[in-house]
């Protein structure tokens, strides 16, 4: 097995203590990845600490050269880091895996490196000149997920150190790897301890959360886990950035051709086994195409080739962890006996086991209804459009796609959502403290 370490201060650090990461496509241990001690990040916040006197203060252009620095560095070596995400999470590496993973890694890098901050006059007349300027902010910690480990840590890391602070970052103990060796990757870009990564289970995030030298939080993850960041944040006042995932709704008008939207439906639904906050999860649908459109999904998803993500004919693989497939198949087997259209339970074999396997479930508005009928679900009705609402969403952001019978405010093309929800993200995670300055012009 590859040999991993934490990376602190420029520096790969070995630990006593170790713990496995497991390939979901056969459930074997790819790697053991070194269990961060609470004296190793304090080592860590320590380093970035001492790095942050000095970036903090180098010019604007070095930054922003750096920046395009870890671009070039991502795109350099993404045959070597797509490969490692797809062992340690199972997506594939076509389609939009982890080569698409990766690509978008290092085209965010460059773009951030574009970006600048400049100062901006709030007020300048006869009264007063009032100047919002910004300052970097010091430590920030970053807390990832196992969905898309790559590129929100680049969405973590790279708009801080382009404002000038520096970076500890927690990937998730599922994805740990292919993070490690990118931070690794990525020293050689930057000043020793701009940019330091620890990795083990739970309670190393929660340390983070309450260390006294780290500035800021950013966490992408489940809301329960959001709440306890919070929380551990509050005791120095940290600033933070949570991102606690969605529940997308698509809509599909009377004028829409199911024949043609159907293939892009399945993969803004199931992108990532649909292990993605952006994912739809909802799909409402004019009652004069619901019928057609459900057949419709079943037949493009049923033509998703699926299976080990290193084979570059598929392009779909397993759900990357025991906790989530299980999730997964108590959804299915609640509506079991009503689902209307249905697909694809465990459809390909595992060498060991079934718990990774890709359960993928299409249900209708009337069995949803069923199954729900004694847990005080609205609905709301008018003569020619049925809206299905129900508190369970919220316990739906991973692999259902639901099919109900809705309103009409819009259409949605779902690439273009899915660009749009791109798009959007960097300007969400503000990583320089603003302040305004005036002084008295008479």
């Amino acid at each position: 097995m590859s040999d991993y370490g934490l990376i602190i201060n420029g520096n790969k650090i070995a630990c006593d203590n170790s713990f496995p990461v497991i390939n979901p496509a056969n459930e074997e241990v790819l790697a053991q990845c070194p269990l961060a001690t609470k004296e190793q990040l304090n080592d860590a916040v320590k380093a970035a600490a001492d790095a942050f006197e000095s970036w903090s203060k180098v010019p604007d252009e070095v930054r922003a050269a750096a920046c395009g620095k870890i671009a070039e560095a991502i795109n350099d070596n993404a045959d070597e880091l797509a490969r490692l995400l797809t062992e340690e999470q199972g997506k594939p590496l076509s389609g939009q895996g982890s080569r698409f993973e990766v690509g978008g890694a290092g085209a965010w890098a460059g773009y951030t490196g574009s970006l600048s901050l400049p100062d901006k006059i709030i007020q300048d007349d006869e009264v007063s000149r009032v100047i919002q300027t910004r300052k970097p902010i010091g430590v920030v910690g970053s807390i990832t997920p196992w969905n898309w480990p790559l590129m929100i840590a680049i969405w973590h890391v790279v708009p801080a150190i382009r404002a000038g602070n520096t970076v500890v970052i927690k990937p998730s103990p599922y994805t740990p790897l292919s993070t490690l060796r990118m931070v690794e990757i990525l020293n050689d870009c930057l000043p020793p301890g701009v940019l330091n990564c620890v990795t083990g289970e739970d309670e190393l995030g929660q340390w983070m959360s309450e260390h006294p030298g780290i500035q800021k939080i950013i966490f992408t993850g489940s809301t329960a886990t959001g709440k306890k960041v919070m929380s551990s944040s509050a005791g120095n006042l940290k600033r933070l950035t949570l991102e606690l995932g969605g529940n997308d709704a698509g809509i599909v008008l009377d004028d829409a051709d199911p024949a043609a939207i159907a293939e892009g439906i399945i993969g803004g639904a199931f992108i990532n086994n649909g292990q993605t906050c952006a994912a739809l999860k909802r799909l409402y649908v004019h009652e004069s195409v619901y019928d057609e459109l459900c057949m419709k999904l079943v037949e493009a998803a049923s033509n998703v080739p699926m299976g080990n993500g290193l084979d570059e004919e598929n392009l779909q693989g397993p759900i990357q962890n025991r906790c989530n497939s299980t999730k997964s198949k108590d959804y299915w087997r609640t509506p079991r006996r009503t689902v209307v259209a249905c697909f694809a339970e465990e459809r390909f074999p595992m060498s060991r086991g079934t718990s990774c396997r890709t359960p993928w479930l299409l249900m209708s508005a009337m069995a949803h209804a069923l199954s729900m009928k004694n847990n005080s679900v609205p609905c709301c009705r008018s003569s020619s459009i049925q809206m299905l609402m129900t508190r369970f969403d919220a316990r739906m952001r991973r692999k259902v796609v639901w099919v109900a019978q809705s309103g009409r405010p819009i259409q949605i093309v779902q690439r273009k959502l899915l660009q749009n929800w791109s798009v959007a993200r960097p300007g969400s995670i503000p990583m320089a403290e603003s302040h305004q300055t005036s002084r008295s012009v008479a």
